[in-house]
């Protein structure tokens, strides 16, 4: 495990793409292929199971050492994370002598780990105290981490699959669409992946090809470009997915590599009228039938997770597939040729399928429509429409663009609506985590109701510079009302506008509402409590979700 140990702190204290992309592969060339495999499944975070809470080592923590409890909770507010606070401590801890422990990494989590989970009681904390004590310094807090599943590291999976492809001596998308599909480690599957292409065996038939992905508009790239030689189409509020018809199998695939045929059994019928060797790109969505737009992603979240969705169920959110890309055709890969050639070749298919499938009233499968755009100047026209249809923006995709493998800045852009916003007070805030351990950068918000009375409304975690988070943070300290727990309650004085994609009514929130993606957009020092928006603003948002902002201080309606 000290090569994998090494790695981490070489990709923590790295922030050159070169000089990651040159760590890892140094990792994969020289490390056994058994630890690569499980290397590779933590590194694109694959495997994050808890196989003991953060709360039960702190038990063993303090148990064995010794510690008081207030100067281990003391230590953990500085740092913030249990895994990390042990790891320093550690040399300060009266642990009982041990002898030295040096495991291979597939070892740890095949065994070891599991191993350490399964004991129970005083077995179990002598067993962890024994490993704390026989490991390198270096090695504590990544064992901790993959203990409690909190392992993490900011690594992009495409420096991972770069890295491998140049050890494999493999095109980056060849590795990519290897990845698919899921990655169980082991020292068959890592020799499967890095195999070279002639004597790779064959693709499982489930397997999915890697998404190709969108980059937020640059207007000024499209500028110099002709509108006809792009394909303008609506950005559907859904989860990406794959439908896969091969050997009159089905597989339904989420962006998140999630098979979730079980969840989505009406799509089963559809699949079965694809021809063989049949591979959609497209939407999710709930979009009952006869309806105009999609019903939201509300309804959609109800089917996600249930792998046997009762009748009552599949009834008041029947799901439809939004095709918009063909991959495979007649077991061809098109992903080659031209998105112009694709799209025919997908109307084709469609228009070929029982009308009781593929049209609007059926909503089974639906063609994603192409919208005409005749100059640059109506796009943003174009994009305001979008949340009458049921829509986030537009997509605009390169018509002689092939279909790549994750983001191809300028092939294919998404330019999404301008969010929602209202002015919300801030209520409560609690601190953070890691590096913002010490700092307060959770809060929540509140709208007044018709009473006169803050109610919470949202969460937000984002979208304040670390300046503004410091100066807040000292603010929070100074105007404590009350403490519960980590959480404090301040004075309804500070005054933030909020923006969110959407909102929906939800009997589990105080409010009434569940706010989806919400966000800081400023702080507004300008504005006073009282100014702040109200429920009824958001409701009229609810209701005319065309309406960006329906506040902006209607004070008249408290």
């Amino acid at each position: 495990m000290q090569l994998f140990a090494e790695l981490i702190e070489t990709l923590e204290h790295s922030s050159g793409t070169r000089a990651r992309v040159a760590a890892l592969t140094g990792f994969f060339r020289v490390a056994d292929p058994a630890d690569g495999a499980w290397a590779l499944a933590l590194l694109l975070g694959k495997r994050r199971r808890r196989l003991i809470t953060g709360r039960r080592l702190r038990q063993i923590a303090l148990e064995g050492s010794g510690l008081p409890e207030w100067l281990f909770d003391s230590c953990h507010a500085q740092v913030g994370d249990s895994a990390e606070t042990i790891a320093l401590l550690l040399p300060r801890l009266a642990l009982p002598p041990a002898p030295p422990l040096e495991l291979p990494l597939a070892a740890w989590m095949g065994t070891r780990l599991p191993a350490l989970a399964a004991l129970e009681g005083e077995a179990q904390a002598e067993a962890v105290l024994a490993v704390w004590a026989g490991l390198p310094e270096g090695q504590v807090f990544l064992f901790n981490k993959l203990l409690t599943g909190g392992f993490r590291v900011g690594v992009a999976a495409g420096l991972v699959t770069r890295a491998l492809a140049e050890v494999a001596g493999l095109e980056e998308a060849e590795l990519a669409h290897r990845l698919m599909g899921g990655f169980e480690p082991s020292l068959e599957t890592m020799e499967a992946l890095l195999a070279p292409l002639e004597a790779g065996a064959a693709a499982p038939i489930s397997r999915p090809y890697p998404f190709c992905l969108a980059s937020p508009l640059e207007p000024e790239r499209l500028a110099a470009t002709d509108p006809a030689g792009w394909q303008v189409e609506w950005k559907w509020d859904g989860i990406r997915a794959q439908l896969i018809r091969r050997d009159s199998q089905t597989f339904l695939w989420s962006r998140g590599e999630e098979l979730i045929n079980g969840s989505f059994p009406e799509l089963e019928g559809v699949a079965a009228l694809l021809g063989p060797g049949t591979v959609l790109d497209g939407e999710l969505t709930v979009w009952p039938a006869g309806a105009s737009q999609p019903a939201g992603f509300g309804p959609l979240q109800r089917r996600l997770g249930r792998q046997k969705p009762g009748g009552a169920l599949l009834r008041e959110c029947p799901a439809a597939f939004v095709a918009y890309d063909l991959l495979e055709q007649g077991d061809r890969d098109l992903r080659p040729e031209p998105l112009g050639r694709r799209r025919a070749a997908l109307e084709d298919l469609v228009r070929g399928l029982p009308e009781a499938v593929s049209t609007p009233a059926a909503g089974l499968l639906r063609l994603s429509p192409v919208l005409p755009l005749g100059s640059w100047e109506e796009l943003d026209t174009l994009r305001q429409q979008a949340r009458s249809v049921g829509a986030e923006g537009l997509m605009l995709k390169a018509l002689d663009s092939a279909y790549g493998v994750g983001r191809r800045r300028g092939l294919w852009w998404k330019h999404k609506l301008e969010p929602m916003e209202l002015d919300a007070v801030l209520l409560y805030a609690q601190a953070g985590s890691g590096r913002r351990a010490n700092l307060h950068t959770d809060y929540t918000f509140g709208l007044w109701d018709g009473e006169g009375r803050l109610v919470t409304f949202a969460k937000a975690y984002s979208g304040l510079d670390d300046g503004e988070i410091t100066e807040l943070d000292r603010w929070i300290r100074r105007h404590t009302t009350e403490r519960f727990g980590p959480v404090r309650a301040v004075e309804p004085l500070q005054v933030f506008t909020l923006g969110f994609e959407g909102l929906q009514r939800s009997s589990r929130h105080r409010s009434g509402l569940a706010v989806r993606f919400p966000r800081i957009l400023r702080w507004r020092r300008d504005r006073t409590a009282e100014s702040a928006d109200t429920l009824a603003s958001a409701l009229a948002l609810l209701q005319n979700p065309a309406q960006r902002s329906a506040g902006q201080g209607e004070t008249a309606e408290r």
